[in-house]
């Protein structure tokens, strides 16, 4: 079965109103000043993250031009992860980072902002987009944030 690319834009159209609607849950670190932190542990989830955007950008490319039905459900799918996991890292650097880890007595305060600022708008460009270098460029900013904080690599 075929589908024209009216059919196509519609059925996206429609899973991207219906993911907007969706409730949205966080999974950052409480905002109560317990004192509790793994920063090494976020910008590892974080990295993870940026590894399954990039997979998904590469899966898409695979299925480019497929007109099936399967194909068109499993690149929905890939788009919609892609989008879940960008997310992700917009949420922990926003919840957790921006508002618990960054202070403005730190001496390389405007570096560290502008560097998390990055990452962020980094994110933002790979839900946009399905380009690997993109996707690549996401997790080269958050590499960066190594700087600040210990990642125990496994």
């Amino acid at each position: 079965m075929k589908f024209s690319k009216f059919a196509q834009f519609t059925f996206a159209l429609t899973l991207g109103t219906l993911s907007l609607s969706l409730p949205h849950t966080s999974h950052g670190h409480c905002q109560v000043p317990c004192g509790i932190y793994n920063d090494g542990a976020r910008v590892e989830a974080m990295l993870e993250d940026a590894a399954t955007v990039l997979k998904a950008t590469r899966m898409l490319a695979e299925l480019e031009g497929n007109t099936d039905a399967q194909s068109i459900n499993q690149a929905t799918r890939w788009v919609m992860n892609k989008e879940l996991h960008a997310q992700n890292i917009i949420t922990t650097l926003s919840d957790y980072f921006l508002t618990q880890r960054l202070k403005p007595s730190q001496s390389d305060y405007a570096e560290r902002l502008v560097n998390h600022h990055a990452v962020i708008l980094a994110a933002m460009k790979a839900k946009q987009t399905a380009d690997k270098q993109t996707a690549l460029d996401l997790s080269e900013r958050i590499e960066a944030l190594t700087a600040y904080y210990a990642v125990h690599r496994h």
